[in-house]
């Protein structure tokens, strides 16, 4: 669902990262494991990723996301600035990076009727920008499904992020609650 296309009336919520970062999220559904009360949050603003181009000279080049925070740090003005030529704002948010404002339409001829591309891959992104940062090419993606955030609530009332073994913990019973979500958002 296209979070531009949201019910207002959807309550929305503030998570925090350890570095600070902030990032509004819809609250999707509230639910309790393991008597503690957990969120799954939607992001207000649309999820992006970026992938590097990388190959040596004898093999393909393959795309891998940019994960390392010193790496995005070095390319963020140069995405902000191509994704800017579409009107989209970059942020700099909590767990994702984000857009703010209207995606394009997405080109759904690039698909057959069961949603592979011409190569048979199930088509999970949409291509927004490409770009080059010191001789190496970027492209910056959005997911075309929900990104989906699991987070605890404090004794507040107050979403937290989970650790990573939290989450992992948790992975199984998450997939269940995304594929029930999924159900009913089609």
């Amino acid at each position: 669902m296209d979070p531009n296309e949201m019910d207002f009336d959807t309550p929305t919520v503030t998570v925090k990262d350890e570095t600070g970062r902030s990032l509004d999220c819809f609250v999707e559904q509230s639910l309790e494991i393991e008597n503690q009360e957990y969120v799954l949050l939607l992001p207000v603003d649309s999820p992006v990723e970026i992938f590097a181009w990388r190959g040596d000279d004898d093999e393909e080049e393959e795309a891998e996301i940019v994960e390392d925070a010193q790496e995005i740090s070095e390319i963020f003005a140069t995405a902000k600035a191509v994704l800017s030529e579409q009107n989209l704002v970059l942020k700099r948010t909590a767990v994702v990076l984000t857009v703010e404002g209207d995606l394009p339409d997405f080109e759904e001829e690039a698909l057959d009727e069961e949603g592979f591309d011409a190569d048979g891959d199930q088509e999970e992104l949409q291509l927004l920008a490409t770009f080059y940062h010191e001789d190496q090419e970027y492209a910056v993606y959005t997911p075309l499904d929900p990104y989906f955030i699991l987070a605890r609530l404090d004794a507040k009332g107050n979403p937290e992020l989970l650790s990573p073994e939290e989450l992992q913990r948790l992975e199984p019973m998450l997939a269940q609650i995304e594929d029930q979500l999924f159900d009913s958002l089609e």
